[in-house]
């Protein structure tokens, strides 16, 4: 999968068979791929949706310096937590 061009039938298609998902990237979780992901999620798939949209990121900070990348990064943890809240539903 790429990003542009972005596979949209693809993404829709997960959702519409699972009903959840999360987004896991590198970046921040505000004004990102991620968010942007999220949006068109719920503007073409809302219906589909059996759970919120789940973003697993790195903060909304500026990405530090290389020897704390990995507080910032997101982790195998983080990523199961993200799973695990979106099974919830």
């Amino acid at each position: 999968m790429t990003l542009s061009p972005l596979d949209e039938e693809t993404i829709l298609r997960s959702v519409k068979k699972t009903g959840r998902i999360v987004i896991v990237h590198e970046a921040q979780k505000t004004c990102g791929f991620g968010a942007e992901l999220s949006a068109t999620i719920a503007e073409d798939a809302m219906l589909y949706l059996k759970a919120p949209i789940i973003r697993v990121t790195g903060y909304d900070v500026v990405v530090p310096l290389p020897k704390l990348e990995d507080h910032y990064m997101p982790t195998g943890e983080r990523i199961r937590k993200g799973i695990e809240e979106v099974m919830r539903y």
